[in-house]
């Protein structure tokens, strides 16, 4: 029992998971700090108001609903999201675009290539090894396969 528990804890999976909680956690504090020190003071230069919205609140019946912690915690959690967007997943989906432009170009091409089944005569794909129409057993063409990176088929 003890064992399984182990296992589970040591996985990368995990203990990548609460790194990312770590940081996560020092990040949310650093975007909280520069939203207070930097952001809600232009906004108060803006609105010609202290810009101090922790302490804004109205009543009503009696009861104080303070509205301006709502508004703190929405001014980090944009700032927040568009560091997290901008800095984050743009630069990670041109990383995989590049790499995977270029795999599914490769698979296009290999898809595109087509040839006459030599029985039916309809167009079967060149790396196919059965034709679709007639089921007759094929040889891929070897530069297909040489495109697919399979081995030739003897």
């Amino acid at each position: 029992m003890l064992n399984g528990f182990k296992d589970f804890i040591l996985r990368g999976n995990v203990i990548s998971m609460a790194i990312g909680l770590a940081v996560g956690a020092a990040f949310t504090a650093v975007v909280t700090g520069f939203s207070n020190a930097f952001i809600v003071p232009l906004i108060g230069i803006i609105t010609r108001g202290t810009g101090d919205f922790s302490k804004a609140h109205f009543k009503f019946d009696d009861v104080t609903f303070p509205y301006g912690l709502f508004v703190s915690a929405a001014i980090a959690f944009l700032i927040t999201a568009a560091v997290l967007y901008f800095c984050v997943v743009v630069p990670m989906a041109k990383v995989q675009n590049r790499f995977t432009a270029k795999k599914d170009e490769e698979q296009a091409d290999i898809k595109a290539a087509l040839r006459d089944c030599p029985r039916c005569y309809t167009e079967i794909p060149a790396i196919a090894s059965r034709c679709a129409h007639c089921t007759s057993e094929v040889e891929p063409a070897p530069e297909a396969l040489a495109l697919a990176n399979l081995p030739v088929q003897r």
